[in-house]
């Protein structure tokens, strides 16, 4: 290939490169932000989530029907999504969840031994409430916002892999100006700006590959299906809830099986960290235990489904069954979201993701003033060789 072509080539990258910047530029800031404040929810909150917490009582923890009903009366006419029981000095939460007409979601924390109400919590308000409302939908209408932030997000992976390709050097000399800051008193702040969104750029490209990668697989459909089947998938990646037995409701009326379910898997899953139940949703569903066996971590956790009349296992043909069954592919999609937050490398996972979206952010903002600098100049050369004509 010519000079002439490669120049040419290079011009339209960085074209393309920099009305991709601009365009999503404040979305992007917005979402990096917002993504690395989300990093450290449940470590912050630990701070203040005494009420999660209960004195141990030599007794057996109250039965699902019964936190149901008490749950119900503290907040009526909602739907409750599930409850879950934690370990002995932990109250149970019941979360409450309804998607339609609004978004409805708030928990009720009750003593697992008496059912004594602790605390109401709408997890949709606070802090980190209006943080996940920036991040998903840049707190506008969910139809507009999500979209755009969608899309954003998908649009970052293209200028991510044009700015890797905009800062592959030209020559063996320059390559060492590209990996590393080589200030002086004299450098002047555009050319440490251009240091700062280059070099930045680099070390946090791939970090940001995965952070996009990882966003646009919870955000689009088509991206998660398309990335299960490339990693060789050939489950079925939706969330499958199997049917139960059909049986004459009359006949067990006044009975209801799933209260045995959560001590029998205690016994069974000692390890485990917690159980959330959810409750049949109707006469043939079946009822849902998400046993989750490590804290803070989503991929590695077992679905398991029973028949709620006579709570016989059923396996479904979903990724989502138990872990130890996964596929290499189940695994790499389950993992998603631990990977997205850091949380699947641990506190220094959480750390590495903390930084990258927080530098992520600062890319926009030096790729608006290098533009800006560079328009700016022109003007100014512009203007001046008027006044001199």
């Amino acid at each position: 290939m010519t000079s002439k072509k490669k120049n040419n080539r290079r011009k339209r990258i960085l074209q393309i490169h920099k009305i991709l910047g601009l365009t999503t530029g404040l979305v992007l800031f917005v979402v990096s932000i917002t993504g690395c404040l989300w990093v450290f929810k449940e470590e912050i909150e630990s701070f203040y989530d005494d009420y999660k917490y209960v004195d141990v009582q030599d007794q057996s923890f109250l039965v699902a029907s019964e936190i149901k009903k008490i749950a119900e009366k503290i907040i009526p006419n909602r739907t409750i999504h599930g409850v879950v029981y934690g370990q002995p000095g932990e109250a149970i939460e019941v979360v409450f969840y309804e998607s339609e007409p609004e978004v409805f979601y708030q928990s009720v924390y009750l003593n697992p031994y008496s059912g004594a109400f602790i605390k109401r919590v709408d997890n949709d308000a606070g802090f980190f409430g209006f943080v996940l409302k920036g991040h998903l939908r840049l707190w506008l209408p969910d139809a507009i916002g999500s979209r755009v932030v969608s899309y954003s997000v998908l649009l970052f992976l293209v200028i991510i892999i044009s700015g890797l390709i905009l800062w592959w050097p030209r020559n063996k000399k320059n390559w060492r100006q590209r990996l590393r800051f080589d200030w002086n008193k004299n450098t002047r702040w555009k050319r440490k700006n251009f240091d700062l969104h280059t070099v930045v750029g680099f070390y946090v490209s791939s970090f940001g590959l995965i952070l996009a990668f990882t966003g646009c697989v919870m955000a689009f459909n088509w991206f998660y299906f398309i990335a299960y089947k490339a990693s060789g998938g050939s489950n079925d990646p939706r969330f499958v809830i199997p049917e139960s037995e059909q049986v004459i409701a009359s006949t067990i009326a006044s009975s209801y099986p799933y209260d045995q379910l959560i001590p029998i898997l205690k016994e069974k899953y000692q390890n485990a960290h917690s159980f959330e139940l959810h409750y049949p949703e109707n006469d043939t569903t079946s009822v849902l235990v998400e046993v989750s066996n490590s804290k803070g971590l989503y991929y590695n956790m077992d679905y398991l489904f029973f028949d709620q009349y006579t709570l016989k296992e059923i396996e479904t043909p979903s990724i989502y069954g138990k872990y130890k069954n996964a596929s290499f592919a189940d695994k790499v999609i389950r993992m998603n979201y631990d990977i997205h937050i850091g949380a699947i490398g641990g506190l220094a996972g959480k750390i590495i993701a903390f930084l990258s979206s927080l530098l992520c952010a600062s890319l926009p903002v030096s790729g608006v003033l290098l533009w800006y600098g560079r328009k700016y100049k022109k003007r100014k050369k512009h203007n001046a060789s008027l006044v001199i004509t």
